[in-house]
Parts: structure tokens; sequence; C-alpha cells
């Protein structure tokens, strides 16, 4: 799937609970995604988010219910290898709405060589 650049921010944050999710870009272009881990609630804790600069030579992959957010990037576009089941966008997807939770949005910035939260 071709993405085009959307910028670092974002204030939704979404999960799957029926199936895991494999993400990686083509080319070797670096790339970051924010992710906390599952929870029993219909939204992540906050304190667990955390950002991560994915090296483009690697694949992740995103264990059933992990909240994730992105893929982000400083290209134009990236292509991305998306592996997923044909519906998954259709029938487990749920998104949490940080904005009408909490009022919050989010950016990834570079500290230290790593994706951080702001």
């Amino acid at each position: 799937m071709r993405l085009h650049h959307n910028g670092r921010k974002f204030d939704k944050i979404t999960r799957h609970v029926q199936c895991t999710q494999c993400l990686g870009s083509l080319e070797g272009k670096d790339w970051f995604m924010a992710v906390a881990p599952p929870t029993q609630d219909d939204r992540p804790v906050l304190e667990d988010i955390a950002a991560f600069r994915i090296p483009g030579n690697c694949f992740i992959k995103l264990e059933v219910g992990t909240w994730h957010a992105g893929p982000y990037f400083d290209q134009e576009f990236i292509d991305f290898y998306n592996l997923e089941l044909a519906d998954t966008n259709v029938v487990d997807h749920f998104t949490h709405d940080f904005i009408d939770s909490h009022q919050l949005q989010f950016e990834i910035v570079i500290a230290n060589g790593v994706g951080s939260r702001e």
C-alpha cells in the first residue's frame, strides 16, 4: 500500500482484536509508529503509549489488540507491506479518539535519535 506524508501528529489510535498485523516499508525507508499494549478497556493507558523509529529494513508484528497509530514518516510517500486479513479494517477496526476523551494530540519527535512523546 502506498501512503503519503501526513506529518507526525495523531489524535486517534486503533486496535484489531481478532488478528495480528505486520507492517514494513519497501526500499529501506525509515518510519515511525506509536503503540500501546492491549487493554480490556476501550482505550489505551496514556502512560503506556510509546513511539518508535522503525528502520527501513525491518518488519514489525503488532500482536492482537495492540493499540497503534501510524505509520508516520518524513518522505513524500512510502510503499508498505501490510499483512492482515482482507476485511480487518471493516470488521475488526476499533479506534479511540484522544480529542474526544482527553483533548489531547500527540506528536512524534526525535529525542536522542529515537521517537518519543511530547
